[in-house]
């Protein structure tokens, strides 16, 4: 390995050599070279379905996939990055998230990274639309750094970001992003000064004044107890209390997050927002946004996401509709309504616009060429750009839940 082995982690180079992939594919590869055999092919992206609970993904890592396949002598087409989409259209056919096209031999070796760059950035990007999706007008932070390896948090705080986090906390992961990371105080503060106040002047005198002043209030009394405290200590500066209660301590995470709002209103600290992390997920944080919680971390849930499995399936051979068995032959064009977010998939060569079913508009086309002949034909986005492609849509889809509840 021409990284540092103390880590175990591959290399860029590596990765574009093909080190990563499955051995199968290597052997493919020698024996397509050895006898010569030459076939140009159409592969196709698909999920035959999503992370349990979720009925919708989101589609991320087009940048990495473009980064894997430029130079090769392929043709690659793909959905935005950040588009939500289904795993099937309305006739149970798989939805092609990106194509490849070109002979076989030259892009075999490539499909092992290809596959898990996508599922994986697919699987945290569709974890954090989920909860975003929970907490739309309320504050979400990526605090996922610590349960992935380091080589990789960048990656997954920048797919946390691109799904909707509002901010993350780890350093590289926000330059990589172009923000400031978010976090203030660990309970280590507190142990090692030996004195919650003094902790927080400290705090308060130390760090940048535009950093806002959110203070630990769980480490050493109830926390109604250190989140008056903090309160009165630090006075106007004090933006916000944190709780990183959950199972900690007997008792509900909910009923504490309520007891410490009416503990802080009584006294007038009403613009004091409360932050809560530690065990979120998507059951318990509605529970929480009720209680009174306006910030909330989430680590585990988003990091350690279930991956979004992704397959990559030949579907034509020279030009000929040609795959396995359980896959739906032939090249396909899926096409998305904007207005209910349905999907249908036409033969490629049909090329004629469908309508919606259910909406009757003109549905749109959702495949773009992203790479002609091995060369990039997109500039990457920020993102910033892309996340607001996912928030649009996790707005539309609250509009059309609403309107199915209204309904």
């Amino acid at each position: 390995m021409q990284g540092d082995e103390r880590f175990d982690t591959a290399s860029p180079d590596e990765i574009r050599r093909g080190e990563t992939t499955d051995v199968y594919f290597k052997n493919t590869h020698q024996i397509l070279i050895k006898k010569n055999v030459s076939r140009g092919v159409v592969a196709e992206f698909t999920a035959s379905s999503l992370p349990s609970g979720a009925e919708w993904g989101v589609f991320a890592g087009v940048d990495e996939l473009i980064s894997l396949f430029e130079g090769l002598k392929i043709d690659l087409y793909s959905l935005p990055n950040g588009t939500v989409f289904l795993p099937k259209d309305i006739h149970r056919v798989n939805v092609p998230v990106a194509v490849i096209e070109g002979d076989y031999s030259r892009f075999c070796i490539y499909e092992t990274p290809a596959l898990g760059l996508i599922s994986h950035a697919s699987g945290v990007a569709t974890r954090a639309a989920r909860i975003k999706s929970l907490l739309m007008d309320r504050r979400l932070i990526s605090f996922g750094a610590r349960r992935v390896h380091p080589a990789i948090s960048p990656f997954v705080d920048k797919y946390a970001y691109i799904g909707g986090c509002d901010a993350v906390s780890s350093i590289k992961g926000a330059e990589l992003i172009g923000k400031m990371p978010s976090g203030t105080m660990p309970h280590a503060l507190f142990l090692i000064m030996e004195d919650q106040k003094k902790a927080l002047r400290a705090f308060d005198e130390v760090i940048p004044e535009d950093i806002p002043r959110i203070a630990l209030v769980d480490t050493l009394a109830d926390e109604k107890t250190e989140a008056i405290l903090a309160a009165e200590t630090l006075g106007k500066s004090l933006y916000g209390v944190r709780l990183d209660t959950h199972s900690s301590r007997r008792g509900r995470f909910e009923d504490i997050v309520a007891e410490v709002r009416w503990e802080l209103d009584i006294r007038g600290y009403t613009d004091v927002k409360i932050a809560v992390s530690g065990g979120l997920n998507e059951k318990n944080i509605p529970l929480l946004k009720k209680a009174g919680a306006e910030i909330f971390g989430v680590g585990t849930s988003i990091s350690n996401a279930e991956c979004v499995e992704f397959a990559m399936d030949i579907v034509e051979v020279e030009g000929k509709p040609f795959t396995k068995r359980g896959k739906f032959a032939g090249r396909k064009e899926p096409f998305r309504c904007d207005t209910c977010f349905s999907w249908v998939c036409i033969p490629a060569q049909k090329r004629t616009i469908p309508r919606c079913p259910w909406c009757h508009t003109r549905m749109r086309r959702m495949l773009t060429r992203v790479i002609a002949d091995g060369k990039p034909l997109v500039k990457r986005e920020t993102p910033e750009d892309i996340r607001g492609r996912v928030i649009q849509q996790l707005a539309r889809i609250e509009e059309i839940n609403e309107g199915l509840r209204s309904g």
